[in-house]
């Protein structure tokens, strides 16, 4: 047995330990296991390399996963300890996370952050008509992605429910892989409209949202849907808000770049729901200024 300690771990984390009575391994990478549970609730063991997430136990060691478990191996929690086929992760000095961003000081710089995005090179090429990155991806799927997208911009930039819910159920879903490229540009849309809206408008939308969008796609994916619907975020995107409120463009653009370089497309995707948004926005302050 081989003897690992946790780190950090994000709430909901500690709450799947908690209650979990009958989990199951859902994937095995090198940096990253996730485990699922009797409710389908996720919870993701990931290296530092990988860092914290809404559902994330971060370990100190950069242990090889897939050089230990499987889908078959044996799960058995306990207090303080999660046993995992031959390693033993001992969580109890593991420092709580906060995975929940300044929702707050977000929201009263929107006006300065939309100012930033729009500066920005790739707002020209990648989310004004939503024809790069996602839409790109998700071509295969759908010879009319773009238009939901549109659609669902659209109704998160007035919030109208009609029309977002409409929206949702064609996205959701759309692509291959553990985040279809569809949810990926949910959730980033999801993000952005808690920066734009008051909070109690912005988690009414999103609870909506994200609850149509959930049971729709994988178990995987509709965790982070469901994080996003809840105001949480992974570490690399509260990077990007800090970043944002710093008004510094070198570290916006360096934020921006880790999470491009998540997945083959599920980084730029979630940015063009996110930038995407604030261009509805910059769009809908226009018509009415004029």
């Amino acid at each position: 047995m081989i003897s690992i300690n946790a780190v950090s771990i994000a709430p909901n984390a500690r709450d799947w330990l908690a209650n979990s009575r009958h989990p199951r391994i859902l994937h095995v990478f090198d940096r990253a296991c996730n485990l699922i549970n009797e409710r389908r609730e996720i919870l993701s063991i990931v290296t530092q390399q990988i860092g914290n997430g809404p559902f994330n136990l971060v370990v100190e060691d950069d242990v090889l996963f897939s050089e230990h478990l499987n889908l078959q191996s044996l799960i058995s929690v306990f207090p303080n300890q999660l046993n995992l086929g031959d390693l033993i992760i001992n969580t109890g000095n593991a420092k709580l996370w906060s995975s929940r961003p300044d929702w707050e000081t977000l929201h009263a710089r929107r006006n300065e952050i939309l100012n930033q995005l729009m500066s920005l090179p790739i707002t020209n090429y990648q989310a004004r008509g939503l024809d790069m990155g996602f839409a790109t991806s998700a071509q295969p799927y759908s010879t009319t992605t773009s238009l939901p997208a549109k659609r669902l911009i659209s109704a998160l930039s007035t919030a109208h429910i009609p029309s977002l819910l409409t929206a949702t159920q064609k996205l959701a879903g759309l692509g291959i892989g553990l985040t279809p490229a569809g949810d990926d540009f949910i959730l980033g849309a999801v993000l952005a409209t808690w920066i734009i809206h008051p909070l109690d408008i912005a988690r009414g939308l999103a609870e909506e949202i994200t609850n149509i969008a959930s049971p729709l796609t994988t178990s995987l994916s509709a965790a982070w849907l469901k994080s996003a619907g809840r105001g949480e975020a992974g570490i690399l995107w509260h990077q990007f808000f800090d970043a944002l409120i710093s008004a510094n463009p070198v570290h916006v653009q360096e934020a921006m770049d880790k999470i491009l370089a998540v997945g083959e497309t599920s980084g730029a995707d979630a940015l063009a729901g996110f930038i995407g948004l604030f261009i509805g926005l910059g769009d809908l302050t226009s018509s009415k200024n004029n």
